[in-house]
């Protein structure tokens, strides 16, 4: 039987310009996983990523603290595990907010706190995934999802059997994964995505015509750097 492990990346930049870059909290987080699989000799026989900085950024992090990981040179990039487009899900629900350019303006004026920010994040969302709206988007909800599952089979294709993956990504493809292995209505996966850790690890076990969820969220790694300035979720 088969392992893949789906991290979600390191805390990315929120608030700054450039979102897809890791905090120094995110990278810790990634040099803290490294750390642990290293100590419990957990060793992986692919790396696979999404295309964005902050996937890369944790990968590297991961790798700088695990010397017995593969090489950057033998990563699989997979653009199908890349997040989805979290400003557009933004402009769609609140076109009021005028273009990018403007939108982060527009919500340091209307959602001054990070809990107004959720608030506004989870309806603009939860509009995204009801399926009502799916020509205003470049990609809607089902398209996403057919989209990660498709690079999660892709993936478990190109591995072959028995052999243990790690792939880090977002919290929505992870979520859109979990959404399918569990048959989870869209709400019930929003929910799930909002709870993910970042540098938390999700396992499935996979055979032929067979995908399981071993572990959900896992993120004891944490714990055992007993450092709970790690434990973040946006």
């Amino acid at each position: 039987m088969g392992e893949i492990h789906l991290v979600r990346h390191g805390q990315a930049s929120f608030g700054a310009a450039d979102y897809d870059e890791l905090s120094p909290v995110g990278h810790e987080q990634g040099r803290v996983l490294g750390r642990w699989h290293a100590t419990v000799a957990q060793r992986f026989d692919l790396v696979a990523l999404g295309g964005l900085k902050r996937h890369r950024q944790t990968a590297e992090a991961w790798a700088s603290e695990n010397p017995g990981s593969p090489a950057p040179a033998d990563w699989i990039v997979e653009r199908g595990f890349d997040e989805y487009d979290h400003r557009e899900m933004l402009l769609r629900a609140h076109p009021e907010a005028g273009d990018l350019a403007g939108l982060g303006r527009w919500l340091a004026e209307n959602a001054p706190s990070r809990s107004a920010f959720q608030a506004m994040f989870a309806a603009a969302m939860a509009r995204w995934m009801s399926g009502r709206h799916d020509a205003e988007y470049r990609e809607a909800w089902d398209a996403f999802r057919a989209r990660c599952l498709g690079a999660l089979e892709a993936l478990i294709a190109a591995a072959g059997p028995s052999r243990r993956v790690i792939v880090f990504t977002s919290g929505g493809p992870i979520a859109a994964v979990c959404q399918h292995i569990l048959d989870l209505p869209p709400a019930r996966a929003a929910e799930l995505n909002w709870s993910l850790v970042n540098g938390g690890v999700t396992k499935l076990l996979y055979r032929p015509g067979r995908l399981g969820l071993a572990t959900l969220n896992g993120h004891g790694h944490f714990e055992w750097a007993g450092d709970a300035t790690l434990l973040t979720y946006r």
